[in-house]
């Protein structure tokens, strides 16, 4: 956007008028007295028009430069307290099962329904720097902290179970999410852990993880994903299992009383919906913001014409004169 910062200065442009018609005319010299009158006094001094033409927009020129243009940006919104925000998700086989049900009546397998709730979860964290990590035999960064919510989005849709094994490595996930918080300065540190399983691989132990970021004061929040019961065709008939029976809840739990946070389970993607939502009031979100607009001054412009037309017409009073 453009804008004029002193507009009052545009009153000073007729000024060179006013004192062209006001000024008193100078008084008649003396007579003088020569022995013989110099050639071409008959002839009226005459100025040029482009002359008047530079001499005026010179003139404009300076009083723009005067009345302070400038150019302002769009509107950056600054966040000067932001919280900082992993989100670590089990890419682990068991990720596959399909007992998830929707309000339709439709089974979806448990990845879906965490991308489908994380996805609103994420859009909503305005104002956090959020960051993804994955596990399953092992666990890796796939989006360090950043303040762009559409990447972490991004990077969260294109997950694919199988990617990095079948196993699953809770320590490991840990481990990576409290390691990225090193150089953090945020007054908030918070884990939001999700899985339907017990830790069957990684270098790290959970309980061990779980103490690390305890004392580097992250907060983790542990969701136990799957149902409790689903029908299974056998070759004569049906029976109901518990798909969920390998999810370590104990430990879970324990991991969110070491550093403050709460454990909260998630049998179909309404209760992971709700819990997504209880999460949002526990660590509501930071709307401390403060705007701020990219200013650039533009007065040099016209005053670095006005300088230039000065000197041409110097020069072209001198050829005349």
């Amino acid at each position: 956007m453009f804008e004029l910062t002193w507009l009052w200065a545009f009153i000073l442009l007729p000024l060179p008028i006013a004192v062209y018609f006001l000024s008193k005319p100078n008084a008649q010299p003396s007579a003088i007295r020569l022995p013989k009158l110099p050639t071409g006094l008959g002839k009226k001094a005459t100025v040029s028009r482009w002359l008047v033409v530079l001499i005026a927009i010179a003139w404009i020129s300076l009083i723009t430069a005067l009345s302070r243009p400038a150019w302002y940006g769009d509107p950056v919104e600054i966040n000067p307290d932001h919280r900082d925000m992993m989100l670590a998700v089990d890419l682990s086989g068991s990720m596959s099962i399909k007992d998830m049900i929707t309000d339709n009546g439709e089974a979806i397998d448990r990845l879906t329904a965490v991308k489908d709730v994380l996805h609103h979860f994420i859009g909503k964290r305005s104002g956090d720097r959020l960051g993804l990590v994955l596990f399953a035999n092992h666990a890796y960064l796939q989006t360090p902290l950043t303040f762009d919510r559409d990447t972490v989005q991004q990077q969260l849709d294109r997950t694919v179970l199988g990617l990095i094994g079948q196993s699953t490595a809770i320590g490991e996930g840990l481990g990576i999410a409290t390691k990225t918080f090193i150089d953090s300065e945020a007054p908030q540190r918070v884990i939001v852990l999700l899985s339907d399983g017990a830790n069957t691989a990684g270098v790290i132990e959970p309980l061990e993880a779980a103490e690390l970021a305890a004392r580097s004061d992250v907060t983790i929040y542990t969701v136990g994903v799957g149902a409790e019961e689903m029908e299974q065709r056998t070759f004569f008939s049906t029976r109901t299992v518990n798909p969920s029976q390998d999810l370590d809840e104990r430990m879970l739990t324990r991991i969110a009383e070491m550093t403050g946070g709460q454990y909260f389970r998630a049998r179909n993607p309404q209760e992971l919906e709700q819990i997504y939502q209880m999460i949002d009031q526990l660590e509501p979100i930071n709307t401390a913001q403060q705007t701020w607009r990219p200013r650039e001054e533009l007065f040099r412009f016209p005053l670095a014409l006005s300088l230039l037309l000065s000197v041409i017409i110097v020069v072209m009073r001198k050829r005349n004169g």
